[in-house]
């Protein structure tokens, strides 16, 4: 009987010592862009480790059917040129997807130009788990997404200035009261609010800094730069050699932001209050656990979708 045909491969059929060694010349095989689906009756996922770990990073895995009897994955490889989406292209084509993201703590805003795998195993998190929950979240409900992705560089910068910087400025320095009090208070007993407190005021120190650059420096000049675009004109001054010196400024930024943010999630256990906390105490969390979701979404937008198109627009005028 035929075990292949139209880049099937029923796996079933193939004696033990032989299954992997087949996969492997099949899959040789393919040209850029072809695909091959195996039929098991097991998971194949220790094939996926040798297929990754013998031939790197050069394909992807799907599982079209997950047991209990059979188990149907298709194997495609990557189109020579193309590299593997990062997270943060991920997230700014599908927001759904971000949330997979979150959930197990992969960075997609100041860490959104690493792959799926580089984070999966800087995390020591197990891929084709990962994996399968983005290619769900094609599935599930949504509401009408927001296009960010559609909008003008100068849209989508106003946009960022009118919600995100807005809501740091008025929020921010609430956290910081609430976190210097909180420490007075609670501090002898739960220490780690002194840094949590640190922390705090080292975020409020930089991003009271970094929105002014943005808003007086960057951001006019990304706006001069759509406008020149539209209109077909050069730029009227240039107080840069590229925009690329002040976003790896901003970038740099963004990241000290949240891996101080990171610190205070991992200082509260994840915000989780003891038993003695306050009021005040309840509602600091609540606040920093609220700050960190709008920071994430904010940096998503300029890192992954701003930047990219305003050195995209830069270099379409040179």
């Amino acid at each position: 009987m035929q075990t292949i045909a139209e880049n099937i491969l029923n796996v079933t059929l193939l004696e033990p010592k032989q299954k992997h060694p087949t996969i492997f010349i099949k899959f040789d095989q393919l040209a850029k862009g072809e695909s091959l689906t195996l039929f098991n009756d097991h998971d194949p996922k220790p094939l996926y480790d040798q297929l990754l770990g013998e031939r790197g990073n050069i394909f992807s895995w799907e599982y079209l059917e997950e047991g209990p009897d059979w188990w149907k994955v298709r194997i495609s490889k990557h189109v020579k040129g193309v590299m593997e989406e990062t997270l943060g292209q991920i997230a700014a084509k599908d927001l759904r997807k971000a949330q997979v993201f979150k959930k197990y703590g992969l960075d997609f805003c100041c860490g959104g130009k690493k792959t799926v795998k580089d984070a999966c195993i800087e995390k020591g998190l197990d891929v084709v788990t990962i994996e399968q929950e983005l290619q769900r979240a094609d599935t599930l409900p949504s509401s009408r997404p927001i296009p960010y992705t559609d909008w003008s560089l100068e849209f989508l910068a106003d946009y960022i200035v009118y919600t995100h910087h807005s809501y740091i400025k008025k929020t921010l320095p609430d956290i910081v009261a609430f976190s210097e009090k909180v420490m007075q208070v609670h501090g002898n007993h739960h220490p780690e609010l002194v840094r949590i407190h640190q922390l705090v005021d080292e975020i409020n120190e930089e991003l009271t800094n970094h929105l002014l650059k943005e808003e007086n420096i960057l951001f006019p000049y990304i706006k001069a730069l759509d406008s020149a675009k539209d209109n077909k004109l050069p730029l009227q001054s240039v107080p840069f050699r590229t925009v690329q010196s002040p976003i790896s400024v901003m970038e740099m930024e963004h990241e000290l932001v949240g891996s101080n943010l990171e610190e205070i999630r991992q200082l509260s256990n994840n915000y989780l209050l003891p038993q003695d906390a306050c009021a005040s105490y309840s509602l600091l969390y609540r606040m920093l656990n609220e700050f960190e979701d709008d920071l994430h979404l904010h940096i998503h937008l300029e890192n992954n979708i701003l930047f990219p198109k305003a050195l995209e627009a830069e270099n379409n005028l040179n």
